[in-house]
């Protein structure tokens, strides 16, 4: 069984990774409506890229969980306790159809679920307990 690696895995879904030059570019806003369609191709090419990462689905989480802060960029001041499991079996599917499973663990297993959370519609705070 070879084992990827989990930034490999992402990279090969198209996600930019640490150290891509374009991870450090000012995004520019489209003039619009003259470059309406660059804006339609560019948001096209985005769902696209979600549709290849919504593929990633928990297959399995460890029993023994962890409970830690947790944030989000979209919620950049929000921080809380959010139980998480360490240890989750994830498999993916590859452009060409092949399945790859991976076990993420701790703080990676924790990232995962809090990504995989987003892609289920789910924000962080709803697992946050209640004070």
């Amino acid at each position: 069984m070879t084992t990827v690696r989990p930034s490999e895995q992402m990279r090969d879904l198209g996600v930019v990774q640490y150290g891509a030059p374009v991870l450090a570019e000012v995004a520019r806003p489209f003039d619009l409506p003259a470059e309406k369609d660059t804006a339609e191709q560019t948001v096209e090419t985005l769902f696209a890229a979600m549709e290849r990462i919504a593929r990633v689905h928990i297959t399995t989480r460890s029993q023994e969980m962890d409970e830690q802060f947790e944030g989000c960029l979209s919620f950049f001041d929000v921080r809380g306790m959010v139980p998480r499991p360490l240890t989750n079996t994830v498999v993916t599917t590859e452009p060409d159809g092949t399945e790859v499973t991976t076990v993420y663990e701790r703080g990676l297993a924790r990232l995962v679920a809090h990504e995989i959370d987003h892609l289920d519609g789910l924000l962080y705070t709803a697992r946050m307990r209640a004070v």
